[in-house]
């Protein structure tokens, strides 16, 4: 299954562009002797439109075009906070049961509009507070490798 990143905003170089880049490197590397291939970060430029609402109504429609019919595993604030251990198992399960594609979608500085969080797949968090989106990057770029690790057996997570 391949995994991709769609995120909102362009990464500048910097440290949190190199931390992330080294997981989803690590990524790229464990997920193949798993099933899971990593396609790399789709960035779209912010919305410029003048309202909230039809700033996240273009993101979304970027994120509908780059999503097609994949997965959709959306980063939010008001979603779950699922531990490790379940989201890797919630990826096995898409894998295992034939998904070819999982998009793992980063909003805006307004989030994603209600519509996209309907369609999501699952709604994650990474907790209740807000976090900058060059960190919930290189958040999720550990996790997806964790998650590697976790499937494989491998002894960097530690339960």
């Amino acid at each position: 299954m391949r995994l991709s990143v769609h995120a909102v905003g362009r990464m500048k170089a910097g440290p949190e562009r190199e931390l992330a880049e080294r997981y989803f490197g690590r990524f790229a590397r464990a997920g193949p002797a798993i099933g899971l291939e990593f396609s790399g970060v789709a960035e779209i430029a912010e919305s410029r439109a003048r309202d909230t609402d039809a700033r996240r109504r273009e993101e979304a429609a970027a994120l509908a075009a780059h999503r097609g019919d994949a997965a959709l595993f959306l980063l939010d604030e008001r979603g779950k906070n699922p531990s490790s251990e379940d989201l890797a198992a919630r990826i096995a399960r898409l894998r295992d049961g034939g998904r070819r594609h999982l998009v793992f979608a980063i909003g805006g500085p307004d989030g994603h509009d209600a519509a996209s969080r309907e369609a999501a797949d699952l709604v994650v968090s990474f907790g209740a507070q807000t976090w900058p989106h060059q960190l919930v990057r290189v958040m999720l770029a550990e996790q997806l490798y964790r998650a590697a690790t976790i499937l494989s057996g491998h002894p960097y997570h530690r339960s």
